[in-house]
């Protein structure tokens, strides 16, 4: 993986004040409170629809003594989640890329949402670990089997268009205690439909079998976020649907009636 500068969160989250925030609620003691908290923002919430977090983290046997690592986490959508569910017994984790000196706009913005989620409650900010997305070696010098849950949603596509499918896997295989759990949503195109190139989109059986050969045991799957009004085939691949809807104003209502992407949803173990 490419070296470039730390992400901006690691800067801002060390260094920042805390700051009062107007939704700041009690620790949550199940994940159904973590969803329910009035503490999120309303952009997140209104993804529940397609996203189904209470359904995806039990399918992945979420539980609130867990070490979890989520995978980049974007702007932070389960961030919210998890890192005021697990503050209290467990530990929340990211797993971040580094980037580039002159970051693009999106990845900013994405960090100003993290941090912004963080400074909500000082417990959470001053539990919540920061670790470098790329190998363990001598300057990645992350734990190894340390984590009973590893999240990666929605970023696989990006691994392959990186060519970085292997390392991020054995990544993964690192950090993971034997027999933990590796869970996966990833945007999905049907089998025999043609994919476009960096659509996002990724076929089911593709993914079982690159993240098998990397030594991982299929456990099984679940249709919880399937989406049949997505048809994957749009010209700016799965991000002309919402959340981005790329093409502003372009048959917005017709893909906002879509929907967000049809995923699959799939448990690995660790062998």
């Amino acid at each position: 993986m490419k070296n470039f500068g730390f992400l901006i969160a690691f800067f801002l989250l060390s260094c920042s004040p805390i700051r009062p925030h107007s939704g700041v609620s009690s620790v949550p003691f199940s994940i159904e409170e973590a969803v329910d908290s009035q503490s999120r923002t309303e952009e997140n919430t209104h993804r529940d629809e397609y996203q189904h977090p209470v359904e995806t983290l039990n399918f992945f046997g979420l539980l609130p003594h867990m070490s979890v690592v989520e995978i980049s986490p974007g702007a932070g959508y389960l961030t919210e989640i998890l890192a005021p569910f697990l503050v209290r017994e467990g530990q929340y984790s990211m797993a971040v890329s580094r980037v580039q000196q002159n970051p693009p706009p999106f990845v900013i913005e994405n960090e100003r949402k993290l941090q912004d989620i963080l400074l909500r409650n000082e417990e959470v900010k001053a539990k919540t670990k920061f670790i470098p997305f790329e190998p363990l070696d001598n300057r990645n010098r992350t734990k190894r089997d340390f984590a009973d849950l590893v999240l990666a949603l929605n970023s696989f596509h990006n691994w392959v268009a990186k060519g970085e499918v292997a390392s991020s896997l054995k990544f993964c295989r690192d950090i993971l205690k034997p027999g933990a759990t590796l869970g996966i949503v990833q945007h999905r195109i049907k089998e025999g439909q043609k994919r476009v190139p960096k659509s996002g989109y990724m076929y089911e059986k593709e993914v079982i079998g690159l993240v098998t050969k990397a030594g991982f045991k299929f456990v099984g799957k679940s249709e919880i976020n399937a989406n049949p009004k997505d048809t994957s085939d749009y010209p700016e691949g799965v991000w002309t649907l919402p959340p981005t809807l790329r093409l502003g104003e372009v048959d917005r209502r017709k893909y906002e009636s879509i929907g967000e992407s049809d995923r699959m949803t799939l448990i690995f173990k660790k062998k």
